[in-house]
């Protein structure tokens, strides 16, 4: 995958996770995969609205559906989420770089006595 697919991925992605109810329907989905009226249930609003919600997942690529008989369940995609995931572990080890070059200033301040201001 290019670096081009992965930023338009990765935008689509985070668009996708700005909504509260695609955030709910993703959690629901952790659990298992559910049809469409499933995921429906627990949302004030109609089964258009969450298909147009699941669309939106659906071409972030942090679901898939398919087809069985008159039904249409979702899952996660773990190639979706695998991308959103690889890119918050590119920051988390630069804050873990962070701190370590932190904990390398703290301890030459102890080791040279100096006080902290």
């Amino acid at each position: 995958m290019s670096i081009s697919t992965d930023a338009t991925n990765l935008d689509a992605a985070f668009l996708a996770l700005a909504d509260p109810t695609r955030r709910a329907i993703l959690a629901r989905l952790a659990h298992g995969e559910e049809t469409v009226m499933q995921l429906a249930e627990p949302f004030a609003m109609t089964q258009p609205a969450i298909s147009r919600h699941l669309k939106v997942l659906e071409n972030a690529g942090l679901i898939v559906r398919r087809i069985q008989g008159a039904k249409r369940p979702c899952r996660l995609s773990s190639a979706g989420i695998e991308t959103v995931d690889r890119w918050l572990a590119m920051l988390r080890d630069a804050l873990a770089q962070d701190y370590d070059r932190l904990d390398g200033v703290l301890a030459d301040v102890v080791e040279n006595g100096e006080e902290l201001k």
